[in-house]
């Protein structure tokens, strides 16, 4: 074996459970300083909240935009196995729904600034919005059937639609302190409720 087949049967290797757990909690650590401080925040806060070097984060994501796709990525499946958790978990799946969208609107704002960082990368973006889709429409129609199937919404919603609106309303929110996104986005959720 030579040393590119040495590298390649490395780099194929899945991480060991230590490794998904520290990438875990910087990914965790950035999403909540981005949300805080936005994409461009000092990766030296990100990797005092992460609670490491800042070479660690550069070890695991060498440029800003490796960081921000990463947490983007990360996001998307905290939000995707999020939606059957909270399915079997919540009292009503209306309930359910209500707490999944809030966790897409945590993530709405977190993603915030992702566009100006790969506006130079069309393809990237357009990558990482179909990546989006995919994982996340599905589990938004699965909660929108089940809350249909009990009775407690309409039956003719359609999960992009809302998914669609929900972002719509939370455009804008950091720049008007009047404005409270999230509070627009509970009074839509409320009114799918049939009467």
């Amino acid at each position: 074996m030579n040393d590119s087949d040495e590298r390649a049967g490395h780099a194929a290797r899945p991480k060991r459970a230590d490794a998904r757990r520290n990438e875990k909690t910087l990914l965790d650590a950035a999403a909540a300083i981005f949300v805080t401080s936005g994409v461009e925040a000092p990766v030296r806060d990100i990797a005092a909240k992460a609670g490491v070097g800042t070479a660690t984060i550069y070890r695991h994501f060498p440029t800003r935009a490796d960081l921000i796709i990463a947490v983007y990525r990360h996001q998307v499946e905290a939000c995707a196995e999020a939606g059957p958790a909270l399915l079997a978990s919540s009292a009503t799946p209306h309930a359910a729904l209500g707490r999944w969208i809030n966790l897409f609107v945590d993530f709405l704002v977190t993603k915030h600034g992702l566009a100006a960082v790969l506006q130079s990368d069309n393809a990237g973006f357009d990558t990482l919005h179909a990546y989006f889709l995919d994982r996340l429409v599905p589990v938004c129609a699965q909660l929108l059937e089940a809350a249909a199937v009990a009775g407690e919404i309409r039956s003719d919603l359609d999960a992009y639609e809302l998914m669609r609106g929900v972002g719509n309303l939370c455009i804008g929110a950091g720049h008007d302190p009047r404005y409270d996104a999230r509070r627009m986005v509970e009074l839509l959720i409320a009114g799918l409720r049939l009467p």
